[in-house]
């Protein structure tokens, strides 16, 4: 039966083979190829004289050979007998191509699934289709494609060099961006602040706003209405009351800002049926009047708030990119992980679960438009609507049965409270919440008393909330807020809970405004540490940006956990970054803010005391001399299990699009399932050419992006200390509970 369906799948890909369309070079594509051959004549022979393809492919897999032969850790890290990070930073550039060269070799002919294509069969043949294009003048890849390859060659002979930058390049990149902090950028959003109230105070005047709490009393006066409105400004609840809602209140708000191109693009998302929920304050850190020339760049605030026309198109179509999250009742999801039958339980790791209480916390503040959960948001379980997302009666039940499935697993140790958002729950709903997992850990640690050394399970050491309102509404964090926390806080420390996070997501440096630095100094003060989790969009991804992101973040006493690639097929493609560009930023930016042991183990000291932390933070950069602390993980979130930065470049789809084979992050425990999975194969949603293009656009000068042809392998970090979980005193047993392969 095996052999069958492979006889199938081969004549599918020869079929496609022999009816592809092929189309005379365009001027472009000739030059790139006149150039590939006169700059590297002995490559230019192989081509020229080789009789048939067997041929080319043995003489080229024998010139990348003798490359490798001259660095015996480039032949094992190739061969995988070692791909470890000490082996990794041994590779020479011209490795790099010498590996990929092989792999193109390797894998020449096989096909793939492509998401991006309603899963068409992409056909892995690069080298193929130059051949052709030099032997014909026709071709059925694109200008992509070869260009890609050209800088494929010029590394491997040595002609494209890789230059890291050092600490002052890097300090001079993100020097080049603006902070919420910054006084010039502050006086701009206080007057977005009143041009945006001014509009609200009509509406309320001409009753298109009704609300019973925010309105005004008879005999108030202009000047004395926005005094009132500057105070509701403070209060949480008036921004999600007067969030935009429709395409006509954000041209009305925008103005001359959101151009014509944007806003139908956002009309026809209205009408695809994408909620639009943009709330005033976040509105008001945007450029909202139409220079000449703009005070500060907000494209990556722009790109994340508003939808693009791949997104439109897809939406209806959306698959969920992590294969674990679609779960049938009573079935192992595709991490193998039984779950009761209720909504809002997630799971890939044996020591972590997410949960995502069925209550208001199942919305947000805002919308993402690269969102993990976007399928979530088409289906409707995640939405806006605050009154129909509140707590029904039965809430509960669907909390109890949650927490009796954390309490009797064997492995779990982890919990992560998430949505939507954690905190768009209200006051009452969130202490439910954190006194159940309090019970439920006490539970687990009672239920251990009678089980043997080696066959107790895990108790619960670690409790985080996953939020973005410090970013996008920090009005949220008041004192009752952030005096449920402490207690929490406090009562969990004494039954042996070590570690606190609130996990939130800045994408930009404009985001850390004076509101969110005081939102994050009350949970510091509350004994949380607040980490980061940045996703790399292609906006945010412009030389500079995630370390001066880092750098601000650092500033007001958060630490940067993960650095994410962005998720998700065609409809994230315009925020889709390349893998290389990851790997280029891990190792050409964020190296400015690495430490050695003695600073890790300092780290590790002074972030005990989280009220403590902003100064010590900043004590300790003047220390070592960095601009940052890159305590991040640079990863991508497999559409199978885990995250990882592991991988290969080894393919180009005809359009020029990198073919990548990852490999599962060896440095945390996963579901058994791993084994059975073996490599994932990932097919960019958008070619390296196509993303310089898309940074010149946005005003980037492309010779400083040069060297990302050449990242076309990686090895994922290890995972910073201060995240490790902390040891037991006492063996846990090896079951593992829950699990069905």
């Amino acid at each position: 039966m095996h052999l069958f369906f492979l006889l199938i799948k081969v004549f599918i890909g020869f079929t496609m083979f022999r009816i592809e369309e092929k189309y005379k070079l365009s001027p472009f594509s000739n030059k790139i190829i006149y150039d590939i051959l006169e700059e590297n004549k002995d490559i230019g022979d192989i081509f020229k004289n080789s009789e048939n393809e067997e041929e080319l492919l043995n003489k080229l897999k024998d010139l990348a050979q003798s490359i490798l032969a001259e660095n015996h850790y480039a032949e094992k890290f190739y061969t995988k007998l070692q791909s470890g990070k000490e082996y990794f930073e041994k590779l020479r550039w011209k490795d790099f191509a010498a590996i990929r060269l092989l792999d193109y070799i390797k894998y020449s002919g096989e096909s793939y699934s492509d998401p991006n294509q309603n899963d068409k069969l992409v056909i892995n043949r690069p080298i193929s289709l130059l051949w052709t294009a030099i032997r014909t003048g026709y071709s059925a890849a694109s200008e992509d494609l070869f260009l890609d390859m050209f800088h494929l060659f010029r590394q491997l002979k040595g002609k494209d060099l890789r230059k890291k930058p050092g600490h002052e390049k890097t300090v001079e990149w993100l020097n080049r961006y603006k902070s919420g902090l910054d006084p010039e950028v502050v006086r701009i959003r206080n007057k977005n602040e009143d041009k945006i109230l001014n509009i609200l105070i009509r509406k309320i005047e001409e009753g298109e706003i009704k609300t019973s709490k925010f309105r005004f009393p008879e005999g108030l006066d202009h000047k004395d209405k926005l005094d009132r409105a500057r105070k509701w400004w403070n209060d949480y609840t008036f921004h999600l009351k007067m969030a935009i809602k429709s395409s006509k209140d954000l041209k009305e708000m925008l103005g001359e800002s959101l151009c014509e191109e944007d806003l139908q693009i956002i009309r026809n998302a209205e009408k695809a049926g994408i909620p639009l929920f943009i709330n005033p304050y976040y509105l008001s850190l945007l450029e909202l009047e139409k220079t000449d020339q703009k005070r500060f760049s907000d494209q990556t605030l722009r790109d994340y708030i508003f939808v693009n026309k791949e997104l439109v198109s897809e939406f209806g179509n959306i698959r969920a990119w992590e294969k674990e999250d679609t779960i049938i009742p009573g079935e192992p999801n595709a991490a193998g992980w039984i779950l009761p039958n209720m909504k809002g339980l997630h799971r890939r790791y044996p020591q972590v679960a997410i949960f995502i209480p069925q209550t208001t916390g199942r919305s947000c503040a805002g919308l993402c438009v690269s969102c993990q959960r976007m399928y979530d948001f088409q289906s409707g379980n995640l939405n806006f609507d605050l009154e129909k997302l509140k707590p029904k009666v039965n809430w509960t039940n669907n909390l109890e049965t949650a927490m009796n499935y954390f309490r009797y697993d064997s492995q779990l140790r982890d919990i992560l409270v998430t949505g939507g958002d954690a905190f768009m729950s209200s006051d009452h709903t969130l202490s439910i919440i954190l006194d159940e997992i309090l019970k439920m850990a006490e539970g687990k640690i009672q239920d251990n008393i009678n089980r043997p050394e080696g066959g107790k399970y895990a108790e619960i050491v670690r409790v985080r909330m996953g939020t973005r309102l410090p970013a996008y509404l920090p009005q949220r964090f008041t004192p009752e807020l952030i005096q449920i926390l402490r207690d929490f806080k406090a009562r969990a420390s004494k039954i042996g809970i070590q570690q606190f996070f609130i996990q939130t997501h800045f994408v930009s440096p404009l985001e850390i405004t004076p509101q969110a630095k005081t939102a994050v100094r009350e949970l510091l003060g509350a004994g949380w540490l607040v980490t980061n989790q940045e996703v790399f969009t292609a906006a945010a991804s412009r030389r500079g940006h995630s370390a001066k992101l880092r750098q601000v973040l650092n500033d007001i006493g958060i630490l940067s956990y993960y650095t994410f690639q962005v998720k998700g097929y065609t409809e994230n493609k315009h925020n889709f970054t390349p893998v290389s560009r990851s790997v280029q930023e891990k190792e050409e930016e964020k190296k400015s803010g690495k430490i050695g042991s003695e600073g890790v183990a300092e780290i590790l000291k002074i972030s005990d005391q989280p009220k403590k932390l902003i100064t010590r933070l900043s004590s300790f950069r003047k220390k070592y001399n960095i601009p940052f602390l890159a305590t991040d993980r640079s990863v991508f979130n497999l559409p199978g299990v885990g995250k990882s930065l592991s991988f290969r470049v080894i393919g180009l789809a005809n359009d020029g699009r990198r073919i990548l084979e990852f490999e599962h992050d060896t440095s945390r425990e996963h579901s058994p399932i791993i084994i059975k999975m073996g490599k994932i194969i990932i097919i960019e949603s958008k070619s390296v050419s196509e993303y310089m293009h898309q940074l010149k656009e946005m005003g980037e000068d492309i010779l400083e992006y040069q060297s990302i042809y050449g990242y076309s392998a990686g090895v994922t970090e290890d995972r910073f200390p201060l995240y490790e979980y902390p040891a037991y005193n006492f063996k846990t047993t090896c079951e593992i509970t829950n699990l069905k392969i």
